[in-house]
């Protein structure tokens, strides 16, 4: 017994340290990049956001409006106060939902991690989420033209914590902050990496991710949801089963859902929303998702990684 407990933490140590290697420069220098935008570059997007006002580009503004959400490095609750300025200056809903959305799904810190992952997986990324930004914004656009979309009045006056007089300062606060919120998720999603590589069957994986592509995109867009912490955890997840042989289509499906609708998220989202949009909200993400998976996986097969 005691010999069988001793291989299954040398297992777990070798695997646990090969994994912490291959992805932890990754984790450490997106916060390092995200922190740097949100101390320096911040106010610079969201100023360029509010110019884009004074434009007659009319529904094509959807479409910098989601570059710009993946470019700002906030979460949820700090995307929602900005979003909440944005409308109280007169944007257009259709912006603001292209902002928010895409803002959800994906930041210069997240952009960094998913480098982990190989650059087919980073294109996909970052072109399956400017998409479900835009698609959003022209849905709020054609269906809720004149109706207001969003309720911002308890998000409107949040405080921002990047005040020190000292721009070295609100730096080394900024990136601290991001340690103390992801380290434990970053470590937790390579413990479950391991647990799964060393007790999760081949024969299981193949069935529910391989042999039927459909019901995996399906499989992946459900088990988002309650897997899906943090952003920087689940990578090291998404690793393991990329080289299990999942395809684009369920990894995509399995980012979106996950991402977009992650408990800590969609109490936030429900405030700005209320019940009838939240619900329209929730049924968006999921079929996009879907549909998205389902299309990368038509288009591309199975890619094998290293």
């Amino acid at each position: 017994m005691i010999e069988i407990l001793r291989r299954e933490l040398i297992f777990f140590w070798y695997y646990f340290t090969i994994q912490t290697e291959q992805i932890i420069w990754y984790w450490i220098f997106g916060m390092a990049l995200g922190s740097l935008i949100s101390v320096f570059g911040k106010e610079k997007i969201h100023a360029l956001f509010v110019k884009m006002r004074n434009t007659k580009i009319g529904i094509f503004g959807i479409i910098p409006a989601s570059l710009l959400g993946i470019a700002s490095p906030l979460c949820m609750y700090g995307t929602i106060p900005i979003a909440a300025s944005f409308s109280e200056k007169g944007m257009s809903e259709d912006w603001i939902a292209a902002f928010v959305m895409s803002s959800i799904l994906l930041n210069p810190q997240l952009l960094f991690y998913s480098a982990a992952l190989g650059i087919p997986v980073l294109i996909i990324r970052v072109t399956v989420c400017l998409l479900l930004g835009i698609t959003a914004g022209i849905c709020v656009r054609l269906f809720f033209r004149n109706k207001p979309f969003f309720k911002f009045t308890k998000f409107e006056n949040m405080a921002n914590r990047d005040t020190d007089p000292n721009p070295f300062i609100r730096y080394i606060k900024n990136f601290s902050r991001n340690i103390k919120a992801t380290w434990l998720y970053f470590f937790i999603g390579i413990v479950l990496s391991v647990l799964f590589q060393r007790y999760v069957p081949q024969d299981l994986f193949t069935g529910l991710f391989i042999n039927n592509r459909g019901f995996g995109v399906l499989m992946a867009a459900a088990i988002g949801v309650p897997l899906y912490a943090c952003g920087g955890g689940t990578i090291p997840l998404l690793q393991s089963w990329l080289l299990r042989g999942m395809s684009l289509g369920s990894a995509s499906a399995f980012m979106i859902t996950g991402q977009a609708l992650k408990i800590t998220n969609l109490g936030a989202v429900k405030i700005v929303l209320g019940i009838k949009h939240f619900i329209f909200f929730l049924l968006f993400t999921v079929i996009f998702a879907v549909l998205s998976g389902l299309a990368i996986d038509f288009i591309y097969g199975t890619i094998s990684f290293p």
